[in-house]
């Protein structure tokens, strides 16, 4: 037979309600209490009803964590990995929405205030408009941005200085004597002209050190259902006039560059 909170409380010596608090908001609950509950509940092998709580405290446990690239991405399966460490031992869920384009991201905040099935959003990496910041405000959905464009909107972000990240990169290439560097990148389909990706400022930072320095950057742009690597080789091997095998700052995945670079060993 399955076990009762009333159950759980008279095992514990605590009321109905201090089991329902530690379930529903452990943070405010003494630690020697919520400790005793805990014990009660694995003891009698009580389970919560996660239906109930989110009727109960208009929560859906669940997150929503938003991509524009597929989770097997190193950035986005690492970004994935911590949050799940944090959220999933509070009890929540991670809904993932792939955003393809600025029509799949209108079309999820179009319809979220009529599924209201999450409790807070995650952006990974692009950008959002006001109107989709204000629907969330209004909702009283906080939104979190990871390595975003723009924090306008925001309850809080985090992020990676990507334009100096290329500035330390592009000055180690000057130091070691390079002039003429290639950079591979990703364009943005057609649909994505409301799409603003973090790693623009990449190419800010590459392209405003380059000039600095007087370097010559070569840009090899990669359309999406194209092969990457053999793009890049191509475009190195045609290059007029032949660069010595060069140094390839790559804005699409690492793999990608890499696996270039290794096959420029043969020349």
């Amino acid at each position: 037979m399955k076990a009762s909170i009333q159950a759980v409380a008279a095992e514990a010596g605590v009321s109905i309600s201090t089991v329902s608090r530690t379930f529903a908001k452990p943070n405010l609950v003494l630690p020697e209490t919520r400790s005793k509950v805990m014990a009660a509940a694995e003891k009698l092998d009580y389970r919560i009803s996660r239906s109930a709580a989110a009727l109960k405290t208009g929560q859906s446990f669940r997150v929503a964590l938003l991509m524009s690239d597929p989770i097997s991405t190193w950035f986005n399966s690492n970004t994935y990995a911590g949050l799940d460490s944090v959220l999933h031992p509070a009890g929540y869920d991670i809904s993932i929405f792939e955003m393809a384009d600025a029509h799949d991201r209108h079309e999820f905040f179009a319809t979220l205030p009529v599924r209201r099935n999450v409790d807070a959003v995650i952006v990974n990496s692009f950008n959002i408009v006001p109107e989709e910041v204000e629907k969330l405000s209004n909702m009283k959905v906080p939104i979190v941005g990871i390595n975003i464009p723009s924090i306008n909107g925001f309850n809080a972000t985090v992020s990676i200085d990507d334009r100096q990240a290329m500035h330390v990169a592009v000055e180690h290439l000057f130091s070691m004597g390079h002039r003429r560097i290639a950079y591979a990148y990703e364009t943005s389909n057609d649909n994505n002209q409301n799409m603003v990706f973090s790693t623009e400022a990449r190419l800010h930072g590459l392209m405003e050190t380059a000039e600095k320095r007087k370097m010559t950057v070569e840009r090899i742009a990669i359309r999406n259902y194209e092969d990457a690597t053999n793009t890049i080789l191509n475009s190195l091997l045609t290059m007029d006039p032949a660069p010595p095998p060069p140094h390839c700052i790559a804005k699409v995945t690492s793999w990608h560059c890499l696996s270039s670079i290794m096959r420029c060993r043969n020349w």
